[in-house]
């Protein structure tokens, strides 16, 4: 079974024609973590009190089984905190899915690999957000850069196919080229990237997002990357569902984009599950658990769950007359429907307006104009939590705030051989961003 084609989604275990069931289920085993990720959805750190039983869990893997799900990738916290997780993932195998994991590293030693190998665990994302210092103060303890790229190692030694996942914020984002180079040289296979959300341990630090606006430095960025340093080493690049839409670099960027294939709206509950790590069924892993919970497997079954409740369906219904703010008068509201749900429900409390798209920031900057997030209400503390932006228009040469002039230090970065590798480069080159940043990310 084929996980990652190069760059034709329609050959890999996860496409999803339009056609009942979802292809693939991210599955929370635990909420345990021994890291503790400043930008952390779900507020890991300690198990769920009520986390599904060995017994439980297996019977979870039949019930995907039969719903028809192609993969299912193990997450956390950290997966392999669980006593039973390689039991799991065997059992996955083993019902004829292909079982993936994704994991900060810090923990994966020899003895993980050598069990996530024996269950037949076919891909393993390690997630690396910075160089050095930079991924240490996102992921909360000193030595996780390291002890990441120790595991990366450890992975394609042992033949698992190995992928990076990367969060892009103001602090990782004048890294993104020497972090593309690093993973080229760590033998990935994939670069997932995805934006910073709100939501979570992220909704208590503000200053750590980007801005709307940033989108018109970053895209270009992304497409520079693509082609100088992960094409020509055969690195596919995957960009999460947050990141778009129907900018002049929408067919480079999208994985599938060459081939033709073009965002065309959130798949949450559609193509793809969210399981938390006490049964509670979502359609996205990363919508919050508050607003989006179908219900639990332990009382009702998952494919009963999936298939009606009113929850889970209202994700796939959403039409134009949902959208509002610019997305409603957006000419390509049809298709897009507001981009992804995760990030506007995040910062609105409700989906259908997404200022983080490049369509959008290059119209309102041909008028002159550009949007600011400004936080109005503080998330309350709780796993997939979230707090409340207030989105304000300005003119486009308005003064920045301090940390926000991206274009600088990524510009900057691109002239530099290199960059981010030494203490040195890797300050001079991020100094616009980085004062502002590492407050933020405290």
């Amino acid at each position: 079974m084929t996980i990652v084609a190069a760059d034709d989604p329609t050959i890999g275990a996860r496409w999803w024609d339009g056609a009942v069931p979802p292809k693939i289920c991210v599955w929370e085993l635990t909420l345990a973590c021994d890291l503790g990720c400043r930008h952390c959805g779900s507020r890991a750190g300690t198990a769920r009190p009520n986390e599904l039983t060995t017994v439980e869990a297996l019977d979870v893997v039949r019930q995907l089984a039969e719903l028809g799900i192609g993969e299912v990738t193990l997450i956390g916290g950290e997966a392999y905190l669980r006593d039973d997780w390689a039991e799991i993932a065997a059992a996955i195998t083993a019902a004829g899915m292909a079982c993936t994991m994704v994991t900060g590293g810090y923990g994966l030693d020899d003895f993980c690999i050598a069990e996530a190998r024996a269950a037949g665990i076919r891909r393993i994302g390690v997630s690396i957000d910075g160089i050095g210092a930079t991924h240490d103060r996102l992921r909360g303890r000193p030595g996780a850069f390291e002890a990441a790229c120790a595991a990366a190692r450890r992975i394609t030694e042992a033949g698992i196919e190995f992928s990076v996942n990367s969060q892009i914020n103001r602090l990782t984002l004048p890294e993104l080229d020497p972090l593309a180079r690093l993973l080229v040289d760590l033998g990935a296979r994939a670069w997932q990237i995805q934006l910073t959300v709100a939501l979570g341990r992220a909704a208590d630090r503000p200053g750590l997002l980007l801005q709307p606006f940033h989108m018109l430095a970053l895209m270009p960025l992304l497409a520079r990357i693509k082609q100088e340093v992960l094409t020509p080493a055969g690195v596919a690049l995957a960009p999460g569902n947050n990141i778009g839409y129907f900018g002049p670099f929408e067919p480079a960027l999208r994985f599938g984009g060459a081939r033709g294939h073009r965002w065309s709206g959130c798949l949450a509950g559609r193509a793809a599950l969210g399981l938390e790590a006490d049964g509670t069924l979502k359609g996205c892993p990363s919508l919050p658990t508050a607003s989006h919970a179908a219900g639990s497997v332990r009382d009702t079954p998952l494919a009963e769950l999936w298939r009606t409740s009113p929850v889970m369906q209202s994700l796939g219904r959403r039409t134009r007359a949902d959208l509002w703010g610019f997305c409603a008068r957006c000419e390509h509201a049809d298709n897009c429907l507001g981009g992804c749900t995760w990030t506007a429900e995040a910062l609105f409390g409700r989906p259908g307006n997404n200022p983080f798209c490049h369509h959008r920031a290059l119209t309102l900057a041909g008028e002159g104009r550009r949007e600011r997030l400004r936080m109005v209400e503080a998330a309350p503390g709780l796993p997939f939590d979230h707090g409340r932006f207030a989105l304000d228009e300005e003119p486009l040469d308005a003064p920045l705030a301090p940390g926000e002039d991206l274009d600088a230090a990524t510009a900057l970065a691109a002239l530099i051989p290199g960059a981010g590798w030494s203490p040195a480069a890797r300050h001079a080159v991020s100094a616009p961003v980085r004062a502002a940043a590492l407050e933020a990310a405290r």
